[in-house]
């Protein structure tokens, strides 16, 4: 039997972030899917995930686990496939730890993941968004705070990773205001932002306590902002822009469509969904094209350019007796050219 906790913990603290240059929240996030994990088979051998060897995380137990997601704890097929990405990543690095796993390590990648629905994106309209920013009141310390994160998020199309976790160094206030950004993948891009937002920006940091976390954005305590408090900040202000526009009151708002919406804009404005990818910090165009399926726009260009099918009014006429009795000798079987 091959004791499991070892090589988890190697994983997850030298491997991840020494070897994959792996970011906090995807260590955080495969972390807790072998919590998850842990905390299912030790149910289910009545046993402590300290107990827990390799050998007891077979296919079935695994099939058995990702079943658990969706029915007892309600996940959609998009988290029980990251459930399950982080699984096989887990068991790529045992392959050569413990060559005896090989075997176990090819069936559990064998474990297919599950064709998820690929809905439109939400993304919220110009009106509506002007009733959000509209909403803090820069004239306080917390006011000016989420006035900036709200437009920081949505002008450069942030993820909320990047957004909680931008430094002070990271915002070039000059002739041109931009922002470098560390993205996912370890990917940087710099961004102009427009004068609007870097007002705003100057503004907050003016107000910004001196001490605390090198974080752009604090709490009330002084440290970096996580993702659980911009959320709240955002629900919190999204209730109130609801009463200037009443159409934000059927969505779901979450930060991450704050950077649908900078999407959305940017592809309605430019037309290029190159420039999307580009402004978003993707690493595929492919993974941009999802913007199109939601602009109706181009639909419309292409609905324009075709035209729609015109059917002109005819009269109906009797078929001469004659032709048609000549017809259906010609068309017979028995003719003979």
């Amino acid at each position: 039997m091959t004791p499991l906790a070892p090589h988890l913990s190697a994983f997850l603290r030298e491997h991840l972030p020494r070897e994959r240059g792996a970011s906090q929240h995807t260590m955080a996030a495969y972390a807790h899917c072998y919590k998850l994990l842990l905390t299912f088979v030790a149910e289910r051998r009545k046993t402590r995930p300290s107990r827990i060897v390799l050998e007891d995380l077979d296919t079935s137990v695994i099939a058995a686990f990702l079943e658990h997601l969706e029915v007892e704890r309600a996940n959609s097929a998009r988290s029980r496939n990251a459930r399950l990405a982080a699984i096989h990543s887990l068991f790529r690095f045992l392959e050569y730890r413990v060559p005896s796993c090989v075997d176990q390590a090819r069936r559990v990648h064998a474990i297919p993941m599950k064709r998820a629905d690929q809905p439109l994106v939400g993304y919220l309209t110009r009106k509506e968004m002007q009733a959000l920013l509209a909403v803090p009141a820069p004239s306080t310390r917390h006011g000016a705070r989420d006035l900036a994160m709200l437009h920081l998020g949505f002008a450069a199309g942030l993820r909320v990773s990047e957004l909680v976790g931008v430094r002070l160094d990271q915002f070039v206030d000059g002739s041109m205001p931009s922002l470098h950004v560390i993205g996912k993948g370890r990917r940087e891009r710099i961004l102009p932002l427009w004068q609007e937002t870097a007002r705003v920006l100057r503004h907050w940091i003016a107000v910004r306590p001196a001490r605390g976390d090198p974080q752009l954005f604090l709490n009330a305590q002084g440290r970096a902002m996580s993702r659980a408090g911009f959320e709240y900040i955002l629900r919190k202000h999204v209730v109130t822009a609801t009463k200037a526009a009443p159409s934000i009151g059927a969505k779901r708002v979450t930060p991450h469509v704050l950077r649908h919406s900078c999407a959305m804009h940017t592809l309605q404005a430019t037309g290029d969904v190159r420039k999307v990818s580009l402004w978003l910090g993707h690493a595929s165009l492919q993974t941009t094209e999802m913007y199109l399926r939601a602009d109706p726009t181009e639909k419309l260009e292409a609905l324009t350019a075709m035209g729609p099918p015109t059917l002109k009014r005819g009269r109906f006429t009797v078929p001469d007796k004659v032709m048609a009795m000549l017809i259906e000798a010609a068309n017979s079987r028995d003719y003979v050219d």
